[in-house]
């Protein structure tokens, strides 16, 4: 007996959502001007909340990537720190003298915790091929163990061998952007470039890494050269020199013994004292990590804050019009109350309307946010997409507006006297 009861119960429920769901769409296809005008204030609220997170989306899984990359086994070992110390004040690390490739020998010789090590500096210079030149361009001059620490592909070409490494000679490979901006489609291995002044071959391109991410384009728009074929023409003893020492740990150590052993070694090195403050900084993966979960967190609330107010606006107007449509429908709400409609269909068929209406707003605005991610990936070549748990967000939130918006004037409508609906005049 209680099954055939749950069971009558269900299929009572099933027909008069269906037939709210047909008086829903009913009075949407009659008042098409007021259907389009509820919808927008839904279609922004929910434009302004899924496309900031889409963004956020984009951003954090490029920056995770680009994190990852860093290696959760490598430690940069730099002159400034990644993540902010209050100890340390920023006019005290401008005086530190840069990592040096005395301090990248040492790291060689006496780590014991470390499987490689590479010592790398970045300079701006001018690059050349015959009328084709780029001002400000990006040079990394680096030892060869740079393939070892860093994730690449070569493209075209290849890298560097140990002689041409050891002896300085003047070769260079050529970030994907260079390449494309110095040679377009042409070859670019084995023609000659000018870099600073000196005379250097093209052996290998990079393939491109796209953008995104906390380097923006990677190593698209760098041209790596030999360290000692860089010593011609960059000042490796300036202060503001911009040098950096990578080390990978080995497979059983961990990244923070990595650190401390590279951190002893040279406290030694460069003989401070016990108690002494580090004149240079030993950074991870994970500082960033850290850094990065606030930022997120604080962009997130910010853009449910902005899209909040628009969704807040939206609601009201839902409601406006279900009460409009709830005063135009009174006659017909008296008819059916007199033919027997309990309140509960009446209800659930102003509610279906209202939620019916605030989806339509929500599934227009989303494909706003699609028709945008499709513009801006053409436009500047990025991965952003629409992702299946931001759809799902928008579709909830939307039915969520549409009951609460809905259900005030829903009510009213179940509760009317067939009667005096039924002689009301609009």
């Amino acid at each position: 007996m209680r099954e055939n009861t749950h069971i009558k119960k269900a299929v009572t429920f099933v027909r008069l959502l269906k037939e709210g769901v047909s008086f829903a769409f009913s009075s949407i296809m009659v008042n098409k001007l007021r259907t389009i005008l509820s919808l927008f204030g839904i279609t922004i609220g929910i434009f302004s909340i899924i496309s900031v997170f889409t963004v956020l989306d984009w951003m954090e899984k490029s920056i995770r990537e680009s994190i990852a990359s860093l290696g959760d086994n490598v430690v940069y070992v730099q002159k400034f720190p990644w993540s902010f110390d209050p100890n340390l004040n920023w006019w005290d690390i401008i005086r530190w003298p840069p990592v040096s490739v005395e301090d990248y020998e040492d790291i060689i010789k006496k780590s014991t915790k470390s499987a490689t090590a590479c010592f790398l500096v970045y300079q701006s210079s001018t690059i050349k091929y015959h009328n084709n030149y780029i001002n400000n361009s990006f040079v990394v001059a680096t030892t060869n163990e740079i393939r070892d620490l860093r994730n690449f592909e070569i493209e075209k070409g290849r890298y560097f061998s140990e002689f041409e490494a050891s002896s300085g000679k003047n070769v260079t490979i050529l970030g994907a952007e260079v390449a494309n901006q110095l040679f377009g489609s042409a070859n670019p291995i084995g023609k000659e470039i000018i870099i600073n002044g000196f005379k250097t071959i093209v052996i290998g391109v990079l393939q491109k890494e796209g953008k995104g991410g906390i380097s923006d384009s990677g190593f698209d728009e760098v041209t790596i050269i030999p360290l000692n074929f860089g010593r011609r023409f960059i000042n490796l003893q300036r202060r503001n020199a911009e040098t950096q020492l990578m080390v990978k740990a080995k497979p059983e150590v961990a990244v923070e013994e990595l650190s401390d052993d590279v951190t002893m070694i040279l406290r030694a090195s460069r003989r401070l004292k016990p108690g002494e403050v580090n004149n240079f900084s030993v950074n991870r993966a994970s500082m960033l990590t850290q850094g990065f979960n606030a930022v997120f967190a604080g962009i997130n609330a910010g853009g449910w804050f902005i899209g909040g107010f628009a969704i807040l606006v939206g609601g009201f107007g839902i409601a406006n019009i279900m009460f409009v449509s709830v005063k135009e429908r009174t006659n017909q709400i008296g008819i059916q109350k007199a033919l027997g409609a309990k309140k509960s269909f009446i209800l659930l068929q102003f509610l279906t309307e209202s939620v019916i209406l605030s989806i339509l707003g929500g599934m227009a605005g989303l494909i706003f946010i699609f028709l945008g991610t499709l513009v801006i990936n053409y436009l500047f070549e990025l991965n952003m997409f629409l992702t299946i748990g931001n759809i799902l967000l928008a579709i909830f939130i939307s039915a969520s507006i549409g009951i609460i918006a809905g259900y005030a004037p829903a009510y009213t409508a179940a509760r009317m006297n067939p009667v005096e609906a039924i002689g009301y005049s609009f």
